[in-house]
């Protein structure tokens, strides 16, 4: 009976209202992620964003405002393994950042709308929509750049086209005949190259390299098992 004797009909049409404004806005900010078909979409950033208005909405109802304040930082802390969870890290790569970013972001418009600030929640789904959208072009333009001779320096690039079903036992083996021949490994990235061969790309941090040296370990990453060509070139990279 204690569930009839907490019902508030007023307090129920808030509580439907915040959670409304959490669930449209949370899915705004994951269409656009399901549009880029990134990690966590529609339905995930679209949950994030009620669960953190129902527990925000549930505390200023039992406990008033001091008790959703204590309730946002749990929120936040709870958000950020789930964030944290979204983080790949494929040997020296790390990916799934922005995934992470965008679902904190969700979970503010959230907690926002569970606090019945529905401006603000709308203010907060606009600016993290801009993020994902306005500055892309940006961050694209900056990447396509080319650097002044003064502002990078040397790298090196070293790459072996193999069949797909080796590139685990190659990307292995490649990382640790670089690093015995005394190149380390800043970064491996694999690109998929037709149906059945990808291509490996391990960038190196940026040292003297000896041409003859480093054509010897990219002979004998030619001969790795399902290795079909080994080379490397030089680029460059900021200096920092």
């Amino acid at each position: 009976m204690h569930a009839l004797q907490n019902f508030d009909p007023a307090a129920t049409l808030n509580t439907l209202v915040s959670l409304c404004f959490a669930f449209v806005f949370g899915s705004l900010i994951g269409l656009e992620r399901q549009i880029r078909q990134r990690t966590a979409g529609l339905r995930t950033n679209a949950l994030v964003a009620v669960g953190a208005a129902v527990f925000v909405d549930l505390s200023m109802r039992m406990n008033g405002v001091e008790g959703s304040a204590r309730v946002v930082s749990n929120v936040i802390t709870g958000v950020g393994f789930l964030g944290a969870g979204a983080i790949m890290k494929e040997g020296i790569n790390v990916t799934g950042l922005n995934t992470a970013a965008t679902l904190w972001g969700s979970a503010a418009v959230g907690a926002c709308a569970g606090a019945n600030f529905i401006v603000e929640a709308a203010l907060a789904t606009l600016f993290v929509l801009a993020g994902n959208t306005l500055l892309r072009p940006v961050v694209n333009h900056i990447n396509r750049s080319p650097l002044s001779s003064a502002a990078a320096e040397a790298t090196y690039h070293v790459y072996a086209m193999c069949r797909r079903s080796a590139q685990a036992e190659v990307r292995e083996h490649m990382v640790q005949l670089l690093q015995e021949a005394q190149y380390p490994v800043r970064a491996v990235q694999k690109h998929s190259f037709g149906e059945r061969d990808s291509e490996i790309e391990v960038v190196l941090y940026a040292t003297s390299v000896d041409a003859a040296e480093l054509d010897g370990v990219v002979r004998r990453i030619e001969k790795l098992p399902g290795v079909l060509q080994a080379y490397w070139n030089a680029g460059t990279t900021p200096v920092g």
